[in-house]
């Protein structure tokens, strides 16, 4: 009933030629009172990073929605760089989650940025992820989430590089 959601994991390293980063675990869900878990982060990849992990919801009640996990990146000759997770829903009184910044691209894409969480009455929107940097390929950073519905401000987008 009281307390925070748990921490999504980390996801693993692709060591091979062509190996993906894992993705990064989903924060959990915050009890009636209690934020929501951060995301975890997206492992980085010979091939493409993983993306990462979407932050946990808030409790239904008060709490904070948990920020989503970075995307990994792609290194050594990788190519695409993982997308970062969605922020949490926020509680009743409590802000959204900040979305997760995309992972940087080698010769592909970058990742994109993760949404910012809504808030539901009283709270602001989380703030979208910034897109990761490539040298060929840019991605688009993410939509900030909604302000509450009786107060709070929208969250900002996150910023896109070319």
């Amino acid at each position: 009933m009281w307390g925070p959601g748990g921490a999504g994991g980390s996801g693993g390293y692709g060591i091979g030629t062509n190996a993906l980063g894992g993705a990064g675990g989903g924060g959990g869900t915050g009890g009636l009172i209690g934020n929501g878990g951060v995301g975890g982060s997206g492992g980085s990849g010979k091939s493409s990073g993983g993306a990462g992990g979407a932050g946990g919801n808030a409790g239904a009640l008060y709490g904070s929605g948990g920020d989503g996990g970075n995307g990994g990146a792609g290194v050594n000759g990788g190519v695409d760089g993982g997308a970062g997770g969605a922020g949490g829903k926020g509680g009743v009184f409590g802000d959204g989650g900040n979305g997760g910044n995309g992972g940087d691209g080698l010769v592909g894409k970058a990742g994109d940025g993760g949404r910012g969480g809504n808030a539901f009455v009283w709270g602001q929107g989380g703030n979208g992820g910034n897109g990761g940097v490539s040298a060929n390929f840019g991605a688009v950073g993410g939509l900030g989430g909604t302000g509450g519905l009786l107060l709070g401000l929208n969250g900002l987008n996150g910023l896109q590089f070319p």
